[in-house]
């Protein structure tokens, strides 16, 4: 089996927490020698020109970044007319954050049902949300919470001026979805 191969999958799943060189011990049951050997054949790949990630290490993780010098092409994709708006997966995530702020990304995924790693990666570089710290829980995820720009974009002042969520579910919870206003006619 290809160790490298799955070492670059593991750290493209986990994503922005990346991977201490423990955990990646326990995963793939080799010893920290043999990880570490993979990890600098990875980071070499990745050092040449014609690649556009990286593999960094930042504190006591491991996770793949993209390069600094490909920035003003990144910047261009968050500025673009087209990417302005923000996608119901996006109004999903922003809301599950500032209803439960501060969150882990692990929390957020719970709640939604799906992963959400590349959709808080894009909120935060809109600078809708931040990282707030991290969490006392186990592996110290980070936290994240909105920022004054996610108050701007949605025209409010503060959080607590977002609608009551009780109030939301109990307005759906009295819709009958099998009674239409609609009638059908017999021909």
């Amino acid at each position: 089996m290809n160790l490298k191969g799955v070492l670059e999958g593991i750290l493209f799943v986990v994503g922005d927490e990346g991977a201490t060189l423990k955990e990646l011990q326990d995963i793939l049951n080799i010893s920290s020698d043999e990880i570490k050997k993979l990890i600098l054949e990875l980071k070499q790949d990745y050092e040449s020109s014609s690649r556009g990630i990286r593999l960094s290490i930042l504190g006591d993780a491991f996770k793949l970044t993209t390069k600094k010098e490909h920035k003003e092409y990144y910047q261009k994709l968050l500025v673009n007319e087209d990417s302005n708006t923000l996608s119901n997966q996006a109004l999903e995530t922003l809301a599950i954050i500032a209803y439960n702020e501060p969150i882990t990304r692990i929390k957020v995924d719970e709640i939604r049902g799906v992963a959400t790693s590349p959709m808080i990666r894009k909120l935060v570089a809109k600078g809708l949300i931040k990282e707030a710290g991290k969490s006392d829980e186990p592996g110290r995820p980070i936290l994240y919470k909105t920022t004054n720009e996610f108050l701007d974009y949605f025209n409010i002042e503060k959080l607590s001026d977002l609608p009551n969520i009780d109030t939301i579910v109990s307005q759906d919870d009295e819709i009958d979805l099998y009674d239409s206003k609609y009638k059908e006619e017999i021909i």
